[in-house]
């Protein structure tokens, strides 16, 4: 079975990804770790950061800097959004 690819991305605060799988999963994804990198430098720029799009497999930066799929998928923290869903109607 193949991996989830990413079809949705938006940057959030402090440096992550709010990220939606084609298998319907959303994940969170901490970028941190990669901006310590040279090749991920221009990434400290918030402006920059948040031009992040997805290219129908990964993640990409408009100067080419990506994130494995495998990476995005397997290290993201999912949210259960039925769960929120529930959550709020409670409330």
């Amino acid at each position: 079975m193949l991996r989830p690819t990413a079809k949705e991305v938006q940057s959030l605060e402090n440096y992550t990804l709010r990220i939606s799988f084609d298998d319907g999963e959303v994940g969170i994804f901490d970028v941190k770790p990669y901006i310590l990198g040279s090749w991920f430098e221009e990434l400290k720029n918030k402006n920059y950061f948040s031009l992040v799009k997805t290219n129908g497999f990964s993640v990409e930066w408009p100067n080419g800097q990506d994130i494995c799929p495998d990476d995005l998928y397997y290290n993201s923290i999912k949210i259960n959004l039925s769960d929120r869903i529930e959550t709020a109607q409670m409330k």
